[in-house]
C-alpha cells in the first residue's frame, strides 16, 4: 500500500519534479518506509512506500522495467501476483524483484490494457511507455484504491489523495454544483468523476485511461457488475450457502498474502466476526484483533465490546480494545478531517481513525468487513424494494438526506441546480443487467455508494496511520457470485440472510442473531455542549459567511434545534453541513 503521484505534460514543457515532490510529501503517511522520484522529460513520477510485499529495495518505486521500456507507480496489492508471475515466466519473462509491482508491468507488456482482467486485487497504477510516450492509468473494479486527477490542456496531475493535488498550482478550487448536490442529498456520496471541487476529478472504478503524448485520451470500462439471478440451473439455498463459504474462504486466504503480519478490525458484528472465524480455520493463531468504543450520549450506547469479546474469546485472539472519552474525541476531530480526501459525513470516520491509530502500533495490514451489507443486502431499504412499483422514488425517499425542495431552502441561490442526484439514480437504474428494483439498488450501492463512502472511509482513515486495509467481501469473484444469487436469499428476514446462515457454520449465534450494529459515535449524532459550540464556531465564522454556501436562516435553525433535524438514515443534518465547511477550511479552500 502506498501513495502515488505524478505530472504528465502535453505542451512540450519539462514536468516539474518539485511539484511531484510536494504532492508526495503530503502523502507521507501512506508510505513512511521510503520515497522515490523519477523525471523523464515531460513526465515526473513520485511514490511513497509502505513495505508489505517484497521488503527489499528491488521493489522500490517508481520502478523501471528496462526490458519492456516501462515505468510504473502502483498503489494496492495484487493477491494473485505469484500465480501470474509463474504464467509470465512460462511466456519467457524474467523478473528482478519478488513483488507485485513488477508483475503488473510485465503483465501490461504481455497483454496490454487487458492485463487488468487478470488481476485479483485492489489497485491504482500509472504506466509510462517510454517508446510511444503513452501514459496508462487504471483503477480496480470496485474502486478500493483511489486515483485523483487535475486535468488541463497543458498537463494532467494525479495523486492517491485529493489534498496532495491541493499542493499544486493552477487548480480550480471552486465548488462543483453537481457534487454539492450529491453531497447534500446522497449522504455525502459524490460519484466519480466528480469531487466537491471543479478542478479535481476521480478516475472511475473499473476504468483504464490511455493518454496519448499530445494529451488526447480514451477511457474503457473493463468490468460491469450484473445483479441478475442465475436461472440457468436450479440451485438450492443450501448449495448457495456452500458456494458462498467456498468463495469467501478463498477471498480471505488471498488477503493473507504479505511479508508482514495481518490483523482484523473486529467490530463485533457478523461480518468482521466471520472473517476472524475463517482466518482461525486457516490456522491463524493468536490473531491480532481490534475494537473501538465511545462514551454514550443521548441515551445511546457507544460500543459493542460485549460482542467483540465473545469472538476474541472463542478464537483466542490477541484482542485490543480502545475506549475514547468524549473529550478526546473532540480534540481528535481536526486530524481526522485533515485525513479525508473528500468530505465524508459518516460517524464511522472518527471510529476508524482512532482504531487505526491503535492498530498501527501492532500490525501493518488488517482485514476489514466493509462491503458485506451492500453485496449481500444487509440494509433496511432493500427488502421493501422487492415489491416496489417506483424504485427510484422508493430508493431516494429512504436513502437521500433531503429532497430537492428542501435543498433549495438550504443552499444559496447561486448553488441551486437541477436535481442531479435523482437523475443519477434514475439513469443508473435504467441500465441493463439488474432487472428488478432490489437488484438495481444492490448494484447501485455496491458499485457507487460503497466506493464513495465506506470504502473511501476505510482507505483514508487507515492510511492516515500507515495501515493497509484489505476487504475480502469486495473480492470481485465473491461480488459476482452474490450478484447471481436470488435477491430473496439476501434480503430475507432482517437482511443479509444468506451470509448470516453461512456465518452460523463458523461463529457463535449470539453475534449473528441480534439487531444490526455499527461503529456508534453518539456525541456526533446527538450534538450538544462543546460539540455544538465547536460547530457553531465554523458555521458562523467569517470564512463560512464569506463562502456563502448555506442560507443563514437554515444554519440558524439547525443550530437552534439540532436534534430535530435528522435525516432518514438517522444522521444529523447539522453535522453534515458543518463537516463540509470544516473540511474546506481544514484544507485551506
Amino acid at each position: 500500500m502506498c501513495g502515488i503521484c505524478g505530472e504528465v505534460r502535453f505542451d512540450g514543457i519539462q514536468a516539474s519534479l518539485s511539484t511531484v515532490e510536494a504532492m508526495a510529501v503530503k502523502m507521507a503517511a501512506r508510505g513512511p518506509d521510503g520515497s522515490g522520484y523519477q523525471l523523464h522529460d515531460r513526465i515526473a513520477l513520485g511514490h511513497r512506500r509502505l513495505k508489505i510485499i517484497d521488503l527489499s529495495s528491488q521493489s522500490r518505486q517508481p520502478m523501471t522495467d528496462s526490458s519492456s521500456g516501462l515505468d510504473i507507480v502502483f498503489n494496492g496489492c495484487i493477491y494473485n501476483y505469484k500465480s501470474l508471475r509463474k504464467e509470465l515466466e512460462q511466456m519467457g519473462y524474467a523478473f528482478f524483484s519478488q513483488g507485485d509491482t513488477e508483475v503488473i508491468a510485465k503483465a501490461y507488456h504481455a497483454w496490454g490494457t487487458d492485463c487488468v482482467q487478470h488481476f485479483n486485487g485492489m489497485f491504482a497504477f500509472v504506466i509510462h511507455e517510454r517508446d510511444s510516450g503513452k501514459v496508462i492509468m487504471a483503477r480496480d473494479r470496485l474502486g478500493i484504491k483511489p486515483l485523483y486527477l487535475a486535468q488541463s490542456k497543458e498537463f494532467v496531475r494525479f495523486a492517491s489523495t485529493l489534498p496532495a493535488l491541493l499542493e499544486t498550482d493552477g487548480l480550480n478550487r471552486e465548488i462543483d454544483p453537481a457534487a454539492l448536490h450529491y453531497y447534500m442529498h446522497w449522504h455525502a456520496v459524490v460519484p466519480a468523476p466528480h469531487t466537491i471541487l471543479k478542478g479535481v476529478s476521480k478516475l472511475p472504478p473499473a476504468t483504464v485511461r490511455v493518454y496519448e503524448a499530445d494529451g488526447r485520451y480514451r477511457d474503457s470500462t473493463y468490468w460491469q457488475l450484473r445483479i441478475e439471478e442465475d436461472s440457468s440451473r436450479s440451485i438450492s439455498s443450501e448449495q448457495w450457502i456452500e458456494l458462498l463459504l467456498v468463495t469467501l474462504r478463498k477471498a480471505v486466504k488471498r488477503r493473507m498474502v504479505a511479508d508482514v503480519p495481518v490483523g482484523v478490525l473486529l467490530s463485533g458484528g457478523v461480518d468482521s466476526s466471520l472473517l476472524v472465524g475463517l482466518l482461525a480455520e486457516e490456522g491463524q493463531e493468536r490473531l491480532n484483533t481490534f475494537s473501538v468504543g465511545f462514551e454514550e450520549a443521548g441515551g445511546e450506547k457507544g460500543d459493542e465490546f460485549y460482542y467483540s469479546d465473545i469472538i476474541a474469546e472463542k478464537f483466542a485472539t490477541r484482542h485490543h480494545k480502545i475506549f475514547v472519552p468524549s473529550a478526546d474525541l473532540l480534540q481528535t476531530l481536526p486530524a481526522c478531517i485533515s485525513s479525508m480526501s473528500e468530505p465524508m459525513v459518516s460517524y464511522d470516520n472518527i471510529g476508524f481513525y482512532l482504531l487505526s491509530q491503535e492498530v498501527a502500533k501492532h500490525v501493518k495490514v488488517v482485514q476489514s468487513g466493509q462491503g458485506a451489507d451492500e453485496v449481500f443486502g444487509g440494509y433496511h431499504w432493500y427488502k421493501p424494494l422487492m415489491q416496489s412499483s417506483d424504485p427510484v422514488e422508493d430508493y431516494c425517499s429512504v436513502f437521500f438526506d433531503r429532497n430537492q425542495l428542501e435543498y433549495e431552502q438550504v443552499v444559496d441561490d447561486t448553488f441551486i441546480s437541477e436535481d442531479y442526484s435523482r437523475a443519477f439514480v434514475s439513469s443508473f437504474f435504467s441500465r441493463q443487467g439488474a432487472p428488478t428494483p432490489v437488484d438495481k439498488a444492490l448494484r447501485l450501492d455496491t458499485t457507487i455508494m460503497l466506493t464513495d463512502d465506506p470504502v473511501k472511509r476505510v482507505d483514508n482513515m487507515t492510511m492516515a496511520w500507515s495501515l493497509e486495509a484489505r476487504v475480502p467481501f469486495l473480492d470481485h469473484e465473491l461480488v459476482e457470485l452474490a450478484g447471481k444469487m436470488p435477491a430473496e436469499l439476501k434480503v430475507r428476514e432482517t437482511g443479509k440472510w444468506i451470509l448470516k446462515e453461512a456465518a452460523h457454520q463458523v461463529v457463535p449465534a449470539t453475534v449473528i442473531d441480534r439487531p444490526k450494529g455499527y461503529f456508534p459515535v453518539p456525541a456526533l449524532k446527538h450534538i450538544e455542549g462543546p460539540y455544538l459550540d465547536y460547530i457553531r464556531g465554523y458555521l458562523t465564522g467569517s470564512t463560512a459567511l464569506k463562502r456563502g454556501i448555506y442560507k443563514t436562516a437554515y444554519v440558524e435553525e439547525l443550530l437552534a434545534n439540532p436534534h430535530e433535524h435528522i435525516s432518514p438514515l438517522r444522521g444529523s443534518k447539522l453535522w453534515q453541513i458543518a463537516l463540509l465547511e470544516m473540511w474546506l477550511q481544514t484544507h485551506r479552500i
